[in-house]
């Protein structure tokens, strides 16, 4: 009796299979989907164990089942899909990212000062804000759909944006190299499970920080309370003279990860 034939061929193919599964899972920690698609692996290596049994009834029902699941899935899993899909269109636009770190390098260094003077305003009249701080993350797909302005980044003209009447107050505003690019930008809501406080503006912030390398700023309606989104992590109340190092330090740390990576 010979072994199973594996060749190079079939490592890669596990590989891939493997690495597909990851980042499925990434998608879906912490959702009700996760409990959900390990019931649908179980069920599938089942049906590959009983098919290579040759068990003929039972290989049957259960690829009847897997095939009708397909369908299932879809409708199941939309909202992880849709969220899937997006983490893998953000990251391929990555794949250019030794001429983003260089522009970056080169670049002109973020102004903190406009960003955390209107966000001290602005938590002293309880006035909601979201602020994405671009780094190395592509985010074109979510400054595509807000409302372009290109402007130099200004205490008022945030303040502005974000005053209640205003037309472009609803949404986020992202900045990059010290440019308001877009506001009115909607992000992409987290997933994951998060206290019941966390308003949308909270979860919109840790959403985004999920799938990107982003720093976003939130401005609570309620309280007032100033918080930050990392690396789908939140972090909040966080004392307005502070503000600007608690800023610096992301910023730190996403120039430290980049030069780590291409060390």
């Amino acid at each position: 009796m010979g072994f199973i034939p594996f060749s190079i061929i079939d490592f890669i193919d596990i590989l891939l299979v493997t690495t597909l599964m990851f980042g499925i899972y990434r998608a879906t920690k912490g959702t009700n989907a996760q409990y959900i698609l390990t019931g649908i692996i179980f069920v599938y290596l089942t049906w590959v164990i009983v098919k290579a049994l040759n068990m003929e009834l039972l290989s049957g029902i259960l690829g009847q089942i897997i095939s009708v699941g397909v369908i299932a899935l879809f409708i199941i899993f939309q909202p992880e899909i849709r969220r899937f899909l997006q983490i893998i269109g953000m990251r391929q636009k990555e794949l250019g990212f030794i001429t983003r770190i260089f522009s970056q390098q080169h670049g002109e260094q973020l102004d903190t000062a406009p960003i955390v003077a209107a966000c001290r305003d602005m938590a002293e009249t309880k006035t909601g804000a979201l602020i994405v701080i671009g780094q190395r993350s592509d985010l074109t797909l979510i400054t595509e759909g807000g409302i372009a302005l290109n402007a130099t980044v200004s205490q008022s003209l945030l303040k502005n944006i974000f005053f209640k009447n205003a037309p472009l107050h609803d949404g986020a505003v992202v900045i990059n190299d010290n440019r308001i690019v877009a506001a009115k930008c909607i992000l992409p809501v987290t997933q994951s499970d998060v206290p019941k406080s966390y308003g949308t503006r909270h979860r919109a912030a840790i959403g985004l920080s999920e799938i990107s390398d982003a720093i976003i700023i939130v401005v609570s309606e309620e309280t007032g309370g100033i918080s930050i989104a990392h690396n789908g992590q939140l972090r909040r109340d966080i004392d307005p003279n502070r503000l600007a190092q608690a800023i610096n330090r992301y910023i730190n740390a996403n120039t430290r990860k980049s030069e780590k990576e291409n060390a």
